[in-house]
């Protein structure tokens, strides 16, 4: 139905307008077990070949949702029920952001894409602090902190705006993600320089630890670049691992099918989905291979299907995200790909998810 009738329809449509109304709807199908319990005989699946354990926090299946869908904590009642081991909230910033102007996000349906421009819109630590203080979650949620997206904070700033936001919201979430790599900010992937990530981790270092903190890095990046972030997050022990890849302004390397006028609505924006596919799944197997399985990695970047996700898996990657693979696939997407798996696992002769993990 979603495929045939519903997309076709919302499609149509302004796609920031279509997800403000599913962030909304989100928000009401949550507020009661009534409506939760009708969204899970939907959307949820559940079997114990899919539940791991990550840095001491249980999942009760692999798939999780990225950040960049809810920005403000909004739909951490619902999600479960839509199926999801696990979800990711922001990108929050210390100070609160309109986001970029103009259009911020459109679709490239011949890629299975979205070109993305919010440049980090989101309420601030302070708001998501007060919404925090009366919550509690049913699953385990990720915190995604990235840098305020203002032209007076750069630097040493900079350093202390990442900082400040961990101060007064990691205490709240099952995990914090550092995002060093928001393609759509002033100076947002800045902080994958070696020097600069060096000083960001040594102010992260002196912090008390709450909670197991990833580094989410771009799609994009090469061998070098990989080792150059390696050599400075080797120094720091608190890091628990990596979730790659972000959006990618790279689209020379993409292989894009779109016509150029539509790429051309959003020159500026990241694209996500299948054109990334390739470029994060390798990332994942480059950093599981060079650690040795050192670190946990987090992979997400054009998954859609079951097998997006297990080759991901079998390339290093303990957990897995999504949200064009939502969005393209409808409310069923979650327990499609899990169903998958459990049958790609039964396939392969593993017993849980666990077992698959870097077994390309």
């Amino acid at each position: 139905m979603y495929t045939k009738i519903i997309k076709p329809i919302l499609f149509r449509f302004d796609p920031e307008h279509v997800h403000d109304f599913f962030v909304a709807t989100g928000r009401v199908l949550g507020a009661t077990a009534l409506t939760r319990g009708l969204v899970g005989m939907f959307c949820r699946y559940e079997n114990p070949m899919l539940e791991t354990t990550v840095c001491g926090i249980h999942f009760k299946n692999p798939i999780g949702l990225a950040a960049g869908f809810d920005k403000d904590v909004q739909l951490t009642n619902v999600m479960p029920a839509v199926g999801f081991g696990y979800m990711e909230v922001g990108a929050v910033t210390r100070y609160p952001y309109e986001g970029n102007k103009g259009l911020r996000l459109a679709r490239l349906p011949a890629d299975q894409s979205l070109i993305v421009y919010y440049g980090l819109k989101n309420i601030g630590a302070e708001e998501i602090e007060k919404k925090l203080k009366r919550l509690s979650f049913s699953f385990p949620v990720g915190l995604n902190i990235a840098k305020t997206n203002r032209a007076d904070i750069m630097g040493e700033k900079s350093v202390e705006d990442y900082v400040e936001t961990y101060r007064m919201l990691g205490k709240y979430f099952a995990y914090v993600t550092i995002n060093v790599s928001c393609p759509n900010a002033q100076d947002g992937c800045t902080f994958q320089d070696p020097a600069m990530l060096d000083d960001l981790l040594g102010a992260y270092a002196k912090e008390e630890k709450v909670c197991p903190i990833f580094l989410k890095i771009s799609s994009h990046l090469s061998e070098q670049e990989i080792d150059d972030i390696l050599a400075v997050v080797l120094k720091y022990s608190f890091i628990d691992g990596f979730i790659t890849g972000n959006l990618s302004k790279r689209r020379d390397i993409l292989d894009l099918k779109s016509e150029k006028e539509r790429l051309d609505l959003i020159p500026a924006g990241g694209i996500s989905g299948k054109p990334v596919q390739e470029l994060t799944t390798n990332e994942i197997r480059y950093i599981y291979k060079k650690t040795k399985g050192k670190y946990v990695i987090i992979g997400l970047g054009g998954v859609f299907t079951a097998e997006d996700a297990y080759e991901k898996i079998k390339a290093g990657a303990l957990l897995v995200q999504i949200i064009t693979g939502l969005i393209y696939g409808g409310p069923t997407t979650v327990k499609d790909i899990n169903k998958g798996l459990v049958e790609l696992l039964k396939r392969d002769g593993y017993k849980n998810i666990a077992e698959a993990v870097g077994k390309e």
